[in-house]
């Protein structure tokens, strides 16, 4: 009978802080404004849980990228993360797969309908005409984003826009191609409405904006190699572009800053806040707080310099293949990506002496945090930043031959701020590359490699049938039992095992058979 809306802490001060309700029934309770306001900040709250939460470390840069040709999974061993292990070696299964990825991302798309049933049902005739357009739009958004990243990973999964309200609470599991659809038209219909401020003020900052749906959609629609919405796309991508409000952080290494959250170059950022530090060990994934990346990838038991104390407790994630270093030479995103420790510190496995510095733990970060301080770094987890948009219109431009002239300028402008130069008549292989340097660590890259699979005149460096493929530790650098990739990738790994525990819940949901084939 009762529902907790979680609180949301926003860009620098507070986004919005909500009270549970308490004792009271939903449709007596969810009938006005603020109420309903509750549903909407109780919707967004399950994008925090991703990198721990419900018993599985599942961060969305580390899920993605140790299957890429960027890092490898570290810890102390193969069993530490074994499912982490497995994924990036392609041989994942209903017990070694990204299980409470699935299981948050759905709590989100409940939340989601949970708050449009609300306005349907409960408030309807109450709520400002402006107030409620915004609000259907976000919880719209957010609901394909849910999907959206449950569609990357598992591709064929149960779909439903309503709750399921009668035993056996199933739904028809979908195609990758029919969530896609499905998912796509709804977007559209979300962008359509233009309700949306292409950029949210500094109190809101968080909130789906219509820059944010954009580049969403972009992604959707390469990621499918969407070819009839390709000039859609750039349409949408153009706006961001040729509103002002966006654009280039001046220095890359200092966009990564605290300080620097929300500046000019982010279209859309997860607030972590250690000042608001309700997450501790045994209760991560439903309170609020800070991040657990920094601790995850950053090296065991380093004694400690001016910027980050004695002893720290780093885990050994993530450690940077040596490929990166030589891929970024010189370029100005390599400071801004590689942190390489002058100090000794404990090697766990696959060590490099190479680590991300986008998330680089730094003291001020967590201390002074409430609770645990390495669950509660400040860092907000950046998700689409204005040179993606760049990125994005450019291949777009370039794949419907519709503008070459602005796809170099596009192209260019990213490389400069790299110290690197001009480029004319650019290729959708210079960009694939260019997004490549530009979003190491950030999530990108192995869903890159794999949608190229599909996409001609690609180079085999930037496809993920080129790119992942078996590793010798000898020429890798790493120690000779170092776990790391044994197999290549192939088509059929495209979609990941579906948990074991979700198909023996669900008799009718289908495992995803190629994978093992």
């Amino acid at each position: 009978m009762l529902l907790s809306a979680m609180a949301f802490t926003g860009c620098t001060e507070s986004f919005l802080e909500v009270d549970k309700p308490d004792g009271d029934n939903l449709d007596t309770y969810y009938t006005n404004q603020e109420h309903i306001e509750e549903a909407v900040i109780a919707a967004y709250d399950p994008i925090h849980w991703h990198d721990w939460g419900l018993g599985q470390y599942n961060a969305y840069n580390i899920c993605a990228d140790i299957m890429s040709d960027d890092v490898y999974v570290g810890g102390a061993n193969y069993d530490d993360m074994k499912h982490w292990h497995m994924l990036a070696d392609f041989v994942g299964n209903g017990d070694n797969t990204l299980g409470t990825l699935w299981t948050i991302d759905y709590s989100g798309i409940k939340r989601c309908n949970d708050a449009l049933f609300y306005m349907d049902n409960y408030a309807a005739g109450k709520l400002s005409s402006e107030y409620e357009a915004k609000a259907r739009a976000q919880v719209r958004a957010m609901r394909v984003y849910y999907y959206n990243n449950l569609w990357h990973y598992f591709g064929n999964i149960p779909f439903y826009l309503q709750n399921l309200g009668e035993p056996p609470y199933t739904a028809p599991q979908l195609s990758a191609d029919e969530v896609y659809n499905k998912l796509i038209v709804e977007l559209e219909e979300v962008l359509a409405s233009d309700v949306l401020p292409m950029k949210w003020d500094n109190a809101n900052a968080g909130r789906v904006s219509q820059a944010m749906a954009i580049m969403m959609y972009a992604e959707m629609v390469a990621y499918q190699n969407d070819e009839s919405r390709f000039s859609k796309a750039l349409t949408y991508l153009k706006a961001i572009i040729g509103s002002g409000l966006y654009d280039l952080f001046p220095n890359f290494k200092d966009y990564w800053d605290t300080a620097n959250e929300w500046n000019q170059e982010s279209i859309w950022e997860i607030n972590y806040d250690k000042d608001i530090t309700e997450r501790d060990w045994g209760d991560a994934a439903i309170n609020i707080g800070g991040m657990v990346i920094p601790t995850l990838i950053s090296p065991n038991q380093y004694p400690g310099d001016d910027e980050w104390g004695a002893g720290q407790d780093g885990w050994g994630f993530m450690p940077i293949r040596k490929a990166v270093k030589t891929l970024l030479a010189g370029d100005n995103r390599l400071a801004g990506t590689v942190w390489e420790p002058t100090l000794a510190y404990t090697k766990r496995n696959a060590d490099t002496g190479l680590w991300l510095q986008k998330y680089r733990p730094y003291e001020k970060n967590n201390k002074p945090a409430v609770s645990s301080a390495n669950l509660n770094y400040s860092n907000n987890f950046r998700y689409y930043r204005y040179a993606e948009a760049l990125l994005y219109a450019a291949e777009f431009a370039v794949r419907t031959g519709a503008d070459q002239t602005s796809a170099d300028q596009w192209v260019t402008k990213v490389r400069q701020r790299a110290g690197l130069g001009a480029i004319s008549g650019v290729t959708i292989d210079n960009i694939l590359t260019e997004r490549h340097k530009e979003f190491i660590g950030e999530g990108k890259r192995y869903f890159d490699l794999v949608r190229a699979e599909g996409i001609a005149g690609v180079s085999a460096q930037n496809k993920a049938t080129g790119a992942l493929i078996p590793l010798d530790p000898a020429t890798e650098g790493v120690a000779a039992d170092a776990a790391i990739r044994t197999r290549a990738w192939t088509a059929n790994k495209k979609y990941i095992p579906i948990a074991q525990a979700e198909l023996d819940s669900d008799p009718e949901l289908k495992q995803n058979a190629a994978y093992f084939q």
